[in-house]
This record gives structure tokens, sequence and C-alpha cells, in this order.
């Protein structure tokens, strides 16, 4: 199995275990903030793109790395991870898109090999959020799983007017932490949620 070294972002140190990601209320534009609510990483969709793409800053507004969609207007697609100073791309956001659960792998942008995967909890909260009125005001919440079904953490909404999320890392050993914060801020903006 592949170890988190191999996915270090040039210049971004996430060594906490748990971070609060908060999406502005005008646009797709986020913040993520250490236990300490220092802002760590800012990542916001660039508009008018024919592809999606996310650049991402440290707290200091140092460029840090850019998810960018593998196809234009891809809801169910890849969205791949690229280093914004060596250029390397290092993971793949995967989307199996379905109407029961979200379900996204992450996967090695060389080998694809999967690293994690992030489903959704519950059915009937998924459907809920799609279809009822004012559905997306219902906190969802996400587990992380490695590549062997095993536990690593957890991304609960809360309820509250801007989309806010409480990621917490269990065990991040063989789990590269600055992609699945990276991955909370990007599921919401592609999902609408």
């Amino acid at each position: 199995m592949s170890t988190t070294g191999t996915y270090d972002i040039t210049g971004l140190d996430l060594s906490d275990d748990s971070y609060t990601v908060e999406q502005s209320l005008v646009r797709n534009k986020y913040k993520a903030m250490d236990d300490n609510d220092n802002v760590v990483l800012r990542g916001k969709q660039k508009m008018f793109k024919a592809k999606e793409s996310f650049p991402f800053v440290d707290g200091n507004d140092n460029d840090v790395f850019e998810v960018n969609a593998g196809s234009m207007l891809d809801v169910a697609g890849n969205y791949t991870l690229t280093d914004s100073q060596t250029d390397e791309d290092l993971v793949v956001l995967d989307n199996d898109f379905s109407i029961l659960q979200d379900t996204w792998r992450v996967r090695d942008a060389q080998t694809e090999e999967v690293l994690a995967q992030i489903d959704s909890q519950g059915a009937a909260i998924t459907l809920a959020r799609h279809f009822l009125p004012f559905g997306q005001w219902i906190p969802h919440k996400y587990e992380i799983t490695d590549s062997e079904g095993g536990h690593v953490g957890n991304i609960d909404g809360q309820f509250s007017m801007k989309d806010r999320y409480d990621i917490t890392i269990d065990d991040a050993s063989s789990v590269p932490k600055e992609v699945i914060i990276a991955a909370a801020m990007v599921i919401d903006a592609i999902q609408g949620n």
C-alpha cells in the first residue's frame, strides 16, 4: 500500500486530526480551519470555465494545489489534484453518481490504486437532499475508509445558513489528509450541496 508521504503537497502541512470547512454565503468559496480556528487552506471554484477548476491556497495565500475536472460539466467524473509547485498530478477524485448514495474514490494519479473512499451515510438522507424542497439544507455525513474498507474518519455536515463540515481523521496512516479536506470542498461544490 502507498504511504501518505508520496502525496505530500509542497508547502502544505496539515498535521491536526480535525478541521472545519466552511463555505461562503455567496459562491463556491471555501476555507478550512484547524482546531485553533486558524485558516490553513482556502479554495474557490473558478467561474465561467468550460471545465470546473478549483485553485487552493494556504493560510498565507500561497498557491498549493489545484483540482481540475477531466471533462466539461463533469457531474459524475474525474477531478485531478495537482501540486501547484511541482505541477505533478497526485490523486484523482472519482465520483460514482448514484441517486441513493454519493460515493467518491481517491485514486493515485499514476497507478490508479484506490487510496480511500468517501461514502454518504444513509440512502434516505441522500434522497431527501436531492428531492425535497429545501433538501439542500439537510446536513449530510460521509464516512472515509481506506482501500481495505477500514474506517479513516468522517465528514459531518452542520446545520447552518452556509455549508459547514467537521472533518475528523481517526487514522490517516494510509490516506493523505490534504486530499480529504480538498475532497470535502470539491464534493460540496460539484454536487451543489
